[in-house]
């Protein structure tokens, strides 16, 4: 199929096309996560949490044939760099200390959510290559600065790389469930077993000092949580934020949006003492490919580990209890690899309209490239787990 087959509509807002088309092309990707769901991006646009009033101006690049859609990606215009997750305030200091506008930028993402997936939907390559093809010319039509997509999978990455983008590397921790065996983890004793033994006993200490403070878990799950659930948990996410001088990313509308239109994709882990909740830790997860994501977590009441608990251990046993393969566990911190995730690289795409700029910025990815390379080979020194027997 040639490019002139496509035309292209550029849309401000996700609710400008249809549900059902939108899915029909995320269910063709290798790795379709819930995030770049409709519904998902839809309850961000609609709950005002992603708007051009909190700086995220939806428009959404779309490539037809009649009325059938071919291609289709988040895309939106940014006056700033927030909720991102792939820090590039350094190029926009640069810009403005020569007198340049960074922003508005173009961002292909999913909005305050770091999670690796599919980014540009497509029937095919040749739609997906078009794709890219049409936000860079979309983005030299409006005069922008830049052009950035976040936490690609690999084919779009691919797509990008071809298209003269320029590609930058970060790190991320997911566990895996899976002994030395190869084998899923039969219960959290097991996956304990699997650890080097100095790790396997700060877990059973960090477990210990909660559950001897008073601390009890219980989960519930899609339609199973209750809407006296959902507000408990967003006190405790709200006093997060505002506990570090921020007002919270997300609304309440938008989990309610959650609630009733993606409720499948919800679990919610409350801890109680004495009767009383006092902390939650919200986890997406998504049953066709049996992942879960570590996303958010507040308490009102301090307990020590309790977070340790409430984002790590309790979600890992969920997860080797129904059989789930891994859980992604965000962004950053090193911290996370004595519980037992591991780093993985991640990769977003990046092509900037200033000549000059963009070959100082090619500079400085190659260096921070090897960077992240040299990283991840000293991460991979510091391994929590046993080591395989000699065969």
């Amino acid at each position: 199929m040639s490019e002139i087959d496509y035309v292209t509509r550029v849309l401000n807002s996700p609710l400008e096309v249809s549900a059902q088309a939108w899915n029909a092309l995320l269910a063709r990707e290798p790795d379709p996560s819930p995030f770049m769901r409709h519904e998902y991006l839809a309850a961000l646009h609609a709950s005002g949490s992603a708007t051009a009033a909190a700086g995220w101006q939806a428009q959404f690049v779309t490539l037809w044939q009649g009325s059938t859609l071919q291609a289709a990606c988040p895309m939106y215009l940014k006056n700033h760099s927030y909720g991102e997750y792939v820090f590039d305030w350094a190029w926009a200091n640069a810009y403005a200390q020569h007198g340049l506008d960074y922003y508005p930028k173009a961002l292909v993402a999913v909005p305050f959510t770091p999670v690796p997936g599919a980014r540009l939907l497509a029937r095919d390559d040749a739609a997906r290559a078009a794709l890219v093809r049409a936000l860079l010319a979309h983005t030299r039509e409006e005069g922008l600065s830049s052009l950035h997509l976040l936490f690609a999978q690999p084919r779009d990455l691919a797509a990008c790389e071809a298209a003269g983008m320029m590609l930058r590397h970060t790190v991320q921790f997911h566990w895996m469930n899976e002994d030395l065996a190869g084998e899923q983890f039969a219960d959290f004793d097991h996956f304990l077993a699997s650890l080097q033994q100095e790790k396997r006993k700060k877990i059973r200490q960090e477990r210990r000092k909660v559950h001897g403070a008073g601390v009890a878990f219980r989960w519930s799950r899609g339609d199973g949580i209750a809407s006296a659930d959902w507000d408990f948990f967003y006190r405790c996410y709200e006093r997060t934020y505002l506990e570090h001088g921020n007002a919270p990313y997300l609304s309440r509308d938008f989990f309610q949006r959650m609630a009733r239109s993606m409720p499948q994709h919800w679990l919610l882990f409350v801890a109680e003492r004495e009767g009383r909740p006092i902390a939650s830790s919200l986890i997406a997860i998504d049953d066709a490919s049996r992942v879960a994501y570590g996303r958010y977590w507040g308490a009102l009441e301090r307990v020590d580990c309790l977070h340790f608990e409430a984002c790590y251990y309790q979600p890992l046993d969920w997860c080797i209890a129904h059989g789930f393969t891994r859980f992604e566990g965000g962004a950053q911190g090193e911290h996370k690899m004595a519980r037992a995730l591991l780093p993985v690289k991640t990769s977003s795409a990046h092509w900037l309209a200033h000549p000059a700029f963009a070959e100082a910025v090619e500079r400085f990815l190659e260096r921070e490239g090897q960077g992240v390379g040299e990283y991840l080979d000293h991460l991979a020194l510091r391994n929590p787990f046993r080591a395989a027997p000699a065969a």
